[in-house]
């Protein structure tokens, strides 16, 4: 039996946590950059934490924060370009309904008779 558990993205107030657990900081210069792009951006939880986390001992709080806000802006772009890739493909579909539409018109065909790509069976 399969169960599913939905998770919500993370919030500012759950990245505060997060910055204190990891990062021993409970405000930061760079917090509000961060509180505005969470509002934007969905990220889990999980991968909030795998950014602030420190990779080595050379990294410090600044540098952990910068690597989330990278993150989070990467994150951003991606479903930006996500988003007007599907408008786009919305917008070839729609196109392609009304050329079948218009060649219905033009031929007096029904529209069983007109294939996909919008032009007529013979």
């Amino acid at each position: 039996m399969d169960k599913h558990i939905e998770l919500s993205y993370c919030c500012f107030e759950a990245f505060k946590v997060l910055a204190k657990n990891y990062l021993g900081v409970e405000f930061h210069e760079l917090f509000p950059k961060i509180e505005k792009l969470l509002e934007e951006t969905n990220m889990a939880p999980a991968d909030v934490a795998e950014n602030v986390m420190p990779k080595s001992i050379d990294e410090d709080v600044h540098t952990c924060l910068q690597n989330l806000i990278n993150a989070l802006e990467l994150t951003k772009e991606e479903a930006k370009k996500k988003a007007e890739e599907e408008e786009k493909g919305l917008k070839v579909e729609k196109e392609k309904e009304e050329y079948a539409q218009q060649e219905v018109k033009a031929n007096g065909k029904s529209g069983e008779d007109v294939e996909e790509n919008g032009s007529t069976i013979e």
